[in-house]
């Protein structure tokens, strides 16, 4: 691993040079989210870059071994064993912070499955390849499609009493979102995880995984609270609220660890 952490360092300046978009959106978020000055939002570029390269080794290093290669700290579990112990299904909210993807592995469920939603642009056979290794660990990936099937099935398992983990941070140009302020800024966000939730009645966590030093990560789990639930509102007005509770998590999260950070797209209006 310190090999490839090595190898990484000396690779990311040239990806940086020839992947002008991806440097570019993060260049903008140190520069404006955070007002840092053109050189600091530069080296802070190359370091976002350098952890996600990282990250993305670490991923491939705990499905080859297991979470057991990585000390862990888990805030907030509690919240997590409440709901896997509880008959009702209920709806992890994860994003691009962090290696959220190896959720799965840092929180793992016996009693219940995690369904994981998806969204196309892997290849079939890294799809596959991956499905297989999640699958040893109760971890069953739903692929978004264009027929619309990923809803059933993701009502499903939420009926079902299991456990749907999607991404709730990025719209993919659809028109269902909610504006929302974040970091000096605003930018939209999906609504479909927490009108679901709203539906069905069933209870959102957040959760970021977070690199700290090569051998340990954090995972924070916390609950998702609607402000004002008590508060008379409608139906719609109930979502947004809930999108909003979750951009503030993000924000708490993006605030403290802002390196890692990657939404390699301008994500902000």
């Amino acid at each position: 691993m310190r090999l490839g952490y090595f190898l990484m360092a000396l690779v990311v300046p040239f990806y940086m040079l020839f992947s002008c978009k991806n440097r570019r959106a993060i260049f903008s978020y140190f520069r404006k989210q955070w007002g840092f000055s053109t050189w600091k939002s530069l080296v802070k570029t190359y370091r976002n870059h350098f952890v996600f390269g990282q990250i993305i080794l670490d991923r491939f290093a705990v499905f080859a071994k297991g979470k057991n290669r990585f000390e862990v700290e888990i805030i907030g579990n509690e919240h997590f064993s409440r709901l896997t112990n509880s008959e009702k299904g209920f709806i992890i909210a994860g994003s691009h912070i962090g290696n959220f993807e190896i959720a799965g592995y840092l929180l793992p469920s016996e009693k219940k499955a995690i369904n994981a939603l998806i969204y196309p642009g892997e290849t079939k056979v890294v799809q596959k390849n991956r499905s297989g290794i999640l699958e040893n660990n109760n971890v069953h990936l739903i692929p978004v499609l264009n027929d619309l099937s990923h809803l059933f099935a993701v009502n499903a398992a939420l009926q079902r009493g299991e456990i749907v983990s999607m991404p709730c941070d990025r719209n993919f140009g659809s028109a269902k979102c909610v504006e929302c302020h974040f970091l000096n800024g605003k930018a939209d966000f999906p609504i479909g995880a927490f009108a679901l939730a709203t539906h069905l009645d069933v209870e959102v966590l957040s959760v970021f995984v977070i690199k700290q030093t090569n051998k340990k990560y954090t995972v924070y789990v916390k609950p998702v609270e609607i402000e004002g639930r008590d508060l008379p509102a409608t139906h719609r007005e109930k979502i947004e609220r809930y999108v909003r509770s979750f951009a503030k998590e993000m924000e708490n999260i993006v605030r403290q660890y802002p390196e890692q950070w990657f939404n390699f797209y301008p994500f902000w209006k």
